[in-house]
């Protein structure tokens, strides 16, 4: 007989997405000069919890673009370029990332760019439509890989990812 797992301190999982920021212990801001990051990125829902209800999925889409704009503000110090964009999936919560990106020693691959996106949506989750169209300073670019996606960036932040 196959049971369900019952994900107990769910009450204070979503109250510390609410409220608590991440503190970035793993990224060096400490020397702008020589700070680099290859495609570095955090997901906020590493359980999926967003996959089945978009009540679960939104405090998720809060907190990441809430850490967009702290991460923003951190990135403002780096002495060299930057971009800084979000990934949305349509129906799959666990994908949803944030990114930084720099020129590195790893790659030649700065800076990162995505064509053949367009302006008009493609996602089918009407929910993340609806919350995506409401974001406030947001450029919005959609395309369709394995399933359809958003990315999310700031016309004056960085350089963009998209070609505008």
């Amino acid at each position: 007989m196959s049971r369900l797992k019952k994900h107990r301190g769910l009450r204070r999982y979503y109250k510390n997405l609410r409220i608590k920021n991440n503190n970035w212990s793993g990224l060096n801001f400490d020397d702008p000069e020589h700070a680099w990051f290859d495609l570095w990125h955090t997901h906020f829902d590493w359980r999926g919890y967003g996959n089945n209800s978009f009540k679960k999925r939104k405090p998720h889409l809060d907190k990441l673009f809430r850490h967009f704009d702290l991460l923003a503000e951190k990135a403002k110090s780096l002495q060299t370029d930057y971009q800084i964009w979000a990934t949305l999936i349509d129906f799959d919560s666990y994908h949803d990332a944030l990114f930084l990106h720099t020129p590195n020693p790893n790659h030649s691959n700065f800076p990162w760019t995505m064509k053949d996106l367009s302006k008009t949506t493609t996602l089918s989750n009407e929910e993340l439509n609806y919350y995506i169209d409401a974001l406030p300073g947001y450029e919005k670019r959609y395309g369709q890989a394995d399933e359809a996606f958003c990315v999310l960036f700031k016309k004056n932040l960085g350089i963009p990812v998209v070609p505008i």
